[in-house]
C-alpha cells in the first residue's frame, strides 16, 4: 500500500467515510460499528481488512479508520467520548459529504492547528506516517500510544501455552471461576473452560479460544469455534492479540445460533487497563493554557 497520496497520509481517505459512516448510522457509532459500515459501502473485502500493522495490536484498516477519528476530533468534528462511542458534533453535520481534496483541505487544517507549539511538540505532527503507528481511541491515550505497542510485543512474544495461561488469569481476574486450561489437539479449537456466576441461582460454563497473532480472525474461524463448542458450553468467547473482520464480527451474533464473545488486541489491552494487570497507572499533568491566557491582561 503507498503511505502517502497527494501529499497527504493514506488514512486520510477514510476521513469522508467516517463522517458518512456515522452519519448512516444515526450520528453515533462505536468503531467496530463504524468500520463494518465503511468496509461495506467502500467494498473492502476480508482479505484487506486483516492485513495487520507491523506492531500486530491492530489491523491497518482498523488502524488507519482510528487515526481518521482522530484527527476529526481533534478538528472538533467527533465528541471524544470516554465510553468509546464516536458521535458527530454540529461542525461535523454541516460538512455534508466531502471530496478527496476537501477530505485532504480538512486534515492540513487540523495538522497545522496540532502542530502549533504549546510547550512540547506532537508526535502526531513530526511523524510522517503516523498510520504505522497505533492510533489512540481517545485525546488522552495519545501520549501513552508507546505503552500499548509494548503491551502487544510483549503478548506476542509469548508462547503458545503462555498466552493460554495468561488469558486463564485475566478470565479469572474479570470474575470467572474454575478456569482451566485444556488446549487439546483436536478439540476443535478449545483451549480452555470456566464458569461465569452471575447470582448465586444462575451460572454459565464459557469456553474460550486463545489466538495469538497479529491477523484478523475471519468468519471461518468463528463458525469453526462455534461447531466446536456445540452442545459443550453455554456460551463461548473468543480472544485474540489481533483483530475481527467485520464478516467475523456478524458472524459472532448471527441469529438463530450460540453468541460469542470477541475480545480482539485493542479490548485486550483496555481491559488490563482496567484491571490494572500488568500495568501500573501513572499520573500526569498537561498544562491548561487558556487559564494562564486569562491573567495576560
Amino acid at each position: 500500500m503507498a503511505k502517502h497520496t497527494a501529499s497527504a497520509p493514506e488514512f486520510v481517505r477514510f476521513i469522508g467515510p467516517v463522517i458518512e459512516a456515522l452519519t448512516e448510522l444515526g450520528g453515533s457509532g462505536r468503531p467496530e460499528e463504524v468500520r463494518a459500515t465503511i468496509a461495506k459501502v467502500l467494498g473492502i473485502s476480508e482479505d484487506e481488512q486483516a492485513i495487520p500493522l507491523p506492531s500486530g495490536v491492530q489491523s491497518r484498516f482498523e488502524n488507519q479508520v482510528h487515526w481518521a477519528r482522530f484527527y476529526l476530533a481533534k478538528g472538533g468534528y467527533i465528541d471524544s467520548s470516554r465510553h468509546g462511542v464516536w458521535a458527530l458534533t454540529e461542525k461535523a453535520r454541516a460538512l455534508g459529504q466531502l471530496s478527496a481534496a476537501q477530505a485532504r483541505d480538512l486534515y492540513r487544517t487540523v495538522a497545522v492547528e496540532f502542530g502549533k507549539p504549546r510547550g512540547k511538540v506532537s508526535p502526531v505532527a513530526t511523524e510522517p506516517v503516523a498510520e504505522e503507528h497505533v492510533a489512540p481511541s481517545t485525546e488522552a491515550e495519545h501520549t501513552l500510544v508507546s505503552y500499548r505497542e509494548a503491551v502487544a510485543a510483549r503478548l506476542l512474544g509469548l508462547p503458545p501455552a503462555g498466552f493460554e495461561r495468561f488469558c486463564q488469569r485475566l478470565l479469572r481476574e474479570s470474575g470467572f471461576e474454575e478456569v482451566s486450561v485444556t488446549g487439546r489437539s483436536g478439540d476443535g479449537g478449545i483451549d480452555g473452560v470456566g464458569i461465569l456466576q452471575v447470582n448465586p441461582l444462575v451460572s454459565f460454563k464459557v469456553l474460550f479460544q486463545c489466538k495469538r497473532y497479529s491477523g484478523s480472525v475471519t468468519p471461518s474461524q468463528v463458525r469453526d469455534f462455534r461447531g466446536a463448542m456445540m452442545g459443550r458450553a453455554d456460551k463461548g468467547i473468543i480472544i485474540t492479540t489481533g483483530s475481527f473482520t467485520s464478516e467475523a464480527r456478524k458472524e459472532a451474533v448471527r441469529d438463530g445460533v450460540p453468541a460469542i464473545e470477541l475480545v480482539d488486541g485493542e479490548k485486550l489491552i483496555g481491559m488490563l487497563e482496567q484491571l490494572e494487570l500488568g500495568l501500573r497507572p501513572q499520573r500526569t499533568f498537561e498544562v491548561d493554557g487558556s487559564f494562564f491566557d486569562q491573567f495576560k491582561d
